[in-house]
């Protein structure tokens, strides 16, 4: 079964986004499963550059550290991005921050396999 887990838009600025908790984060969300992340970046323009951060633990007493990272810069074609399927489990969480260009409006939904 495929659903989706969380869902939402925000405009997003130079304080780092959490998707999970819709708040300044990151922060640590310990459900388990296989999970997509699929962002609307149709609201970026020349000059935008939006940084994508998935983080995870290795083991559930580590420390969380940044698993993925992409960096999107100016309008892009395709207007949706897709991040790889993740096996997440131990406290992860998916960020965005704008890092030049103003606010970038982003609609998201996190998916979860299984």
């Amino acid at each position: 079964m495929i659903t989706e887990f969380f869902a939402n838009s925000e405009a997003v600025g130079s304080t780092e986004w959490s998707l999970t908790t819709d708040t300044a984060g990151p922060d640590v969300e310990v459900t388990k499963g296989c999970f997509q992340i699929f962002l609307d970046i149709s609201d970026m323009i020349a000059g935008d550059e939006l940084e994508i951060k998935i983080y995870e633990k290795v083991q559930s007493s580590d420390t969380q550290r940044v698993i993925y990272q992409s960096n999107l810069i100016g309008p892009q074609s395709p207007a949706v991005w897709v991040s790889p399927s993740l096996i997440l489990l131990n406290g992860w969480d998916v960020t965005l921050k704008t890092i030049a260009g103003g606010t970038i409006t982003v609609s998201w939904s996190i998916r979860k396999a299984g």
